[in-house]
């Protein structure tokens, strides 16, 4: 490793994938360099100083060598563990799940995105600490998330002309709520609760989100979901996984 520079970065987990017999590439999420790829040597052995902790949604403090396709893990010390809590809970795994994938997809290897890191850590410290319901952090972090990478719904205002809302229509491909002169077909008609609802988890409003209807709750997980599927093209693979009762 002479010669190559060592760098030290917090990351989250994203994915992890066998390398040989005892090594994985794992792919990180950084604050201060975007999306890495990095080989954790030996990580597999049942003696690995340090493999429990490169888990896909672990939190971890990592010293790596900037190499020139990988770069090498050589130490990681855990921020929040959140993988034991997650694994207990089928749910949270889930839900967790769609969130690492998310993304992986909405960043890109060596561009820095400090916002998306930190949404997202944010989100797995709120559903491993159990402050709000899983599809609730689920639905706030994909808004937050597609917002942050360019996708901002509009669930008050006209996505079309700007017209002050609320309006009664609402099309994910038009980018949200539309007024009657801008409404296209195939447009939904969500109630006022609904757009409410989706409006509260993507500003963090969680009195009116942790108090909505069981009903409207589901109703707008399913715009959120359809919303996401829409504009990345091919989608989450893992939203399929995650249960919505």
């Amino acid at each position: 490793m002479a010669g190559m520079p060592l760098y030290r970065d917090e990351a989250i987990v994203l994915r992890t994938h066998r390398l040989g017999e005892a090594d994985r590439i794992v792919t990180l999420l950084t604050r201060e360099r975007g999306r890495v790829r990095a080989v954790a040597k030996g990580v597999r052995r049942t003696k690995s100083r340090f493999g429990a902790r490169l888990e896909p949604g672990m939190h971890v403090d990592v010293m790596c060598y900037e190499g020139r396709n990988l770069d090498t893990i050589t130490q990681a010390e855990l921020v929040h563990a959140h993988g034991g809590t997650l694994s207990r809970d089928y749910t949270a795994y889930t839900t967790a799940a769609a969130m690492l994938e998310l993304a992986e997809r909405l960043t890109e290897e060596h561009e820095p995105s400090a916002q998306q890191f930190h949404i997202l850590a944010g989100g797995l410290r709120a559903l491993t600490q159990g402050v709000h319901e899983p599809p609730l952090v689920l639905d706030s972090y994909l808004l937050r998330a597609m917002a942050i990478a360019g996708w901002a719904p509009s669930f008050y205002d006209c996505a079309k002309c700007g017209g002050p809302g609320p309006h009664r229509w609402f099309h994910i491909a038009a980018g949200g709520s539309l007024c009657d002169v801008c409404r296209v077909p195939g447009s939904l008609a969500p109630t006022p609760e609904v757009l409410s609802h989706l409006s509260a988890l993507l500003t963090g409003d969680w009195v009116v989100a942790d108090g909505s209807d069981p009903h409207v709750a589901r109703e707008a997980s399913g715009i959120v979901a359809a919303f996401v599927q829409w504009h990345l093209e091919r989608g989450v693979r893992s939203l399929r996984h995650v249960e919505r009762a």
